[in-house]
Formats: structure tokens, C-alpha cells, sequence
């Protein structure tokens, strides 16, 4: 098999349509559009069928743009939300996931290879793109949210079940759990400091 070209980029309006190929080929209007983080579920309710693209188009043209997508041989594979944590509302109100410390970290809340591209070692690259994108913004630091099942198996639909592994061969390290769970397990903390 001959290499593989591999590139991440910020999710902008130049890149919206592979950001979407990634999480909603079939351009469903009720899709998440990855918005959960950013607005309330009662707003994206109101914002009915097509706002919702719409609002996440205009995050995409927004002067930090709110993550990035991978592509391999110019083909996107995978889309990672990686922002401020400040900027996610969801996650700055948490009582669950918690911040460590008072480091302005930036949080990835998402990740996503697409379908039929898993296993292909996508999220390598996805995370350490996501890590450079940071970077590129001055960020002191990167966090991730995994849910590690240890020896068990939960719901693999389940966001970032597995994944520890991958995190820390990115170079993240486990600096605290959160209050949240997935299948009665807890989320960690994990940072990459930068």
C-alpha cells in the first residue's frame, strides 16, 4: 500500500461541505450538527429544520474557528471539536466536568472518523491535528473527556469510549475524573500541555 497523505485543516467555509460529508452525509436537518456543546437543546429546538447548519456555518466563519477536519489522500475522514473552553457554553457550565485548575485550557468535546474509515488510524491524526490547531491559537493546553471501560465493554456509541490509548500516545495524561458518566463509568480528564 502506497503512504498515505495526511492533513488537517480548520473547520471554515471553505471546508464546511467535508466537515459535513464527515458528520452528516445524508445533510439531515435534526442532526446534531455538533452544536450540543455550544447552544442549549431548548435552542436548537427553536432553531428548527436547516437553522441548524446554518448556526454551525456561522461558528465555521467565526474568527476561531470551532474545530478541525482531517482528510487522508484529500478525502475528509474525520472532524474534531476543539475550542476554548470558554467558548463552549455547555461544558463552562458543567457541574459534572469540572475544570482541574485555572489554566485556560482548550477542550476536545468531539471526535468523529467517518463511516467506513474507521480503524484506518484517523484519530491519531485527528487529535494531534486538533492539538497543532490549538496550538496555532496560543492555547496553554489541550483536554480531552475519554470514557475509559478498563477491562468491561459499554456502549460503543458512546463518545470517546476507547480512546484513553489514543489520547496518551498523543501525548495526554490522565490529571483528574469528572463527575460524568457513561454506563455508570466515569470520564476522565486527560491534558496535553503545550
Amino acid at each position: 500500500m502506497a503512504d498515505r497523505t495526511w492533513q488537517t485543516r480548520a473547520l471554515t467555509a471553505d471546508t464546511f461541505e467535508d466537515f459535513a460529508d464527515v458528520i452528516n452525509p445524508n445533510r439531515r436537518s435534526t442532526h446534531c450538527w455538533c452544536l450540543s456543546h455550544r447552544l442549549q437543546a431548548k435552542v436548537i429546538d427553536e432553531l428548527g429544520d436547516g437553522s441548524r447548519e446554518q448556526a454551525m456555518r456561522r461558528l465555521a466563519a467565526a474568527e476561531v474557528p470551532p474545530g478541525v477536519v482531517t482528510y487522508r489522500d484529500d478525502e475528509p475522514v474525520g472532524w474534531c471539536h476543539v475550542s476554548p473552553r470558554s467558548s463552549i457554553p455547555r461544558l463552562e457550565r458543567s457541574r459534572l466536568i469540572r475544570p482541574v485548575d485555572d489554566v485556560a485550557v482548550w477542550s476536545i468535546v468531539c471526535v468523529v472518523v467517518r463511516g467506513g474509515r474507521r480503524k484506518q488510524g484517523v484519530t491519531g491524526h485527528l487529535i494531534e491535528g486538533a492539538v497543532q490547531h490549538a496550538a496555532s491559537y496560543d492555547a496553554p493546553a489541550v483536554e480531552a473527556y475519554p470514557v475509559d471501560p478498563g477491562e468491561g465493554r459499554i456502549d460503543t456509541t458512546m463518545a470517546f469510549v476507547g480512546t484513553r490509548a489514543m489520547f496518551e500516545h498523543a501525548g495526554f495524561e490522565v490529571v483528574g475524573t469528572t463527575d460524568a458518566v457513561a454506563s455508570k463509568l466515569p470520564r476522565l480528564v486527560m491534558r496535553r500541555t503545550l
